[in-house]
């Protein structure tokens, strides 16, 4: 596949790549600062500069895609409409080149299903009232954004990302989080999204993936 993956030198954006990489795919990787991506030069790998919140910007890294990721994440958790703002200029740029299959980021503090009520009722209200309130609105509003497009979008609601190499026992649910759901590997992470770039029963679904 022909892959659009923007957020590419970010942790989980570079895990993504290196992996797609890896699995035989064709990779765009789209970047402000090339210095930043530390994945070396290969002849499947084609590095694009540009502002993912400039619709035109961008339209060229999507025109050929067979599928767009996006792991753009703002530095830490303070107030930011970064995943909001850069997802809108990507659902703009698909629609004018024609691309289809959209793959977000988000996280599992955005819903409650399936959670234990230890985080339901306890720990997840004090995260999103508190030091995670700023990351939940951004991720909140970027779903009403996919939502409200006909893409063939599958959003991924990990909890906690955490380094260290692919593991390949995680778990997934569709449509809710899992239990005990406390972290994942970026590694694992990139595996489970790059698993549902062709499966149609993913499509339109919420994924929560986790150790």
């Amino acid at each position: 596949m022909k892959l659009t993956i923007f957020g590419a030198s970010g942790a989980t954006g570079t895990c993504l790549v290196k992996m797609a990489l890896d699995a035989g795919h064709e990779v765009a990787a789209v970047v402000r600062d090339p210095a930043r991506l530390t994945v070396a030069a290969q002849p499947r790998l084609l590095v694009i500069t540009a502002d993912v919140t400039d619709p035109a910007s961008i339209s060229p890294a999507v025109a050929d895609a067979d599928a767009v990721i996006t792991a753009v994440a703002p530095p830490g958790t303070g107030p930011s409409t970064l995943r909001q703002d850069s997802t809108r200029s990507i659902i703009q740029a698909m629609d004018k080149a024609g691309a289809r299959r959209l793959l977000f980021i988000s996280g599992s503090i955005v819903t409650d299903e399936g959670e234990s009520p230890y985080l339901r009722y306890l720990i997840k209200p004090v995260a999103r009232h508190t030091f995670l309130r700023h990351v939940t609105a951004d991720f909140v509003a970027t779903e009403q954004e996919i939502h409200a497009s006909d893409l063939y979008w599958t959003i991924f609601r990990p909890p906690s990302l955490t380094n260290g190499p692919a593991s390949g026992s995680y778990r997934v649910a569709v449509d809710r989080n899992l239990s005990r759901c406390f972290s994942i590997t970026r590694a694992d992470l990139a595996a489970c999204m790059l698993s549902a770039l062709d499966d149609s029963a993913t499509v339109r679904r919420h994924i929560c993936a986790a150790s």
